[in-house]
């Protein structure tokens, strides 16, 4: 073979070569960072997985369902609920607010913050033993609250929360003079946050978030839960498209945003019995259980939906659904959610 018939085939070679190099490199951009040449990217065409890729699709709040960053902490406050309390600080910016009857007839609010944390909160209050059943639910959540009975305290310690109590962190809270104590313990719940460890993000308790069905409630002005001693109102504001929230006859407002409102609002029906402890006067400590199922009502948009609560065990989640057995979505934006007896029969 002559020499030039020998570069001819050699040049011949390197074309073939450099044509498959830049073949390759083609299907791999294709194919996404990190995934085989020749393979598309699980990611192509998933709206889900595009918001996950950095698009403007936003990311939902598994307790509002709104907007809201992904893998923020979750922080439960026990926010005292008597007239000397209020008006609270802090709570508009809650994403759940749980309704509880305690001692004396009276009530007291878990409020429970991941989406946005205000720069104060209060009054705080104790703990009882049904919050923890109560809590489960969120996985190993921060729990800020002012004492509780020796019982408790001794089940808090090996219950899956962080204890964020001001015997265990008390740098973040201040004792407020414009109130009488007990009722002016405030605290500044990101320097909560940042005292804690391990504390589980935002996940999915069972509620769902979407449209209603035209067809689905009635129409509904006004609900109200009664204590004994306490009350806890809703009346729709067609104007403000929200529940606004009355207390013992009041209109709710806090001392940072006003009047409070809920986009949902959810009585749960469910069996409050006494539990071996009291208060200081001798009276029994309602333990409302939280795991099981039974009746409740939805109130969103103007209308009250008669519905079913689960919730198997402690660790699960609540889910909520219609009497017919679908799943029952709620309004995005704030949920209060109100324990009430079951009706007798």
């Amino acid at each position: 073979m002559s020499t030039r018939t020998k570069l001819s085939a050699a040049l011949a070679v390197v074309v073939l070569i450099a044509a498959a190099l830049a073949a390759l490199s083609v299907r791999s951009r294709s194919a996404g960072p990190g995934a085989p040449a020749g393979q598309q990217s699980p990611n192509h065409g998933s709206s889900a997985s595009t918001a996950s890729a950095g698009t403007d699709a936003p990311q939902l709040s598994p307790l509002t369902g709104k907007p809201a960053p992904a893998g923020q902490p979750v922080l439960a406050v026990k926010i005292d609920n008597v007239a000397p309390a209020r008006p609270q600080t802090g709570l508009g910016r809650a994403d759940v607010i749980y309704v509880e009857p305690v001692e004396g007839g009276l009530s007291r609010i878990m409020a429970v913050f991941s989406s946005s944390m205000p720069p104060r909160l209060g009054p705080v209050r104790s703990a009882r033993e049904s919050d923890l059943e109560l809590l489960a639910q969120y996985g190993r959540p921060g729990l800020a609250y002012s004492g509780a009975n020796r019982q408790v305290l001794a089940a808090i310690r090996s219950a899956s929360v962080v204890d964020l109590s001001p015997s265990s962190v008390s740098a973040p809270y201040r004792r407020s003079s414009s109130r009488a104590a007990p009722h002016n313990l405030f605290a500044d719940p990101r320097a909560l946050l940042r005292s804690a460890k391990s504390v589980s993000a935002a996940r999915d308790i069972g509620f769902r978030f979407g449209d209603r069905s035209p067809d689905q409630g009635t129409k509904k002005k006004r609900l109200t839960v009664r204590y004994g001693a306490a009350s806890t109102g809703f009346s729709w504001s067609a104007t403000r498209h929200r529940w606004e929230v009355t207390l013992d006859g009041r209109a709710a407002t806090t001392t940072d945003g006003g009047r409070l409102g809920a986009s949902t609002v959810v009585v749960q029906y469910t069996d409050i019995t006494s539990s071996d402890l009291h208060d200081t006067l001798g009276n029994p400590t309602p333990y409302p259980h939280t795991v099981g199922s039974g009746q409740a009502v939805v109130l969103r948009d103007g209308v009250a939906i008669k519905a079913r609560w689960s919730r198997p065990t402690a660790d699960a989640g609540t889910t909520f659904t219609t009497t017919g057995g679908a799943a029952l979505p709620f309004a995005a934006g704030q949920v209060w959610v109100v324990f009430a007896a079951k009706p007798a029969g």
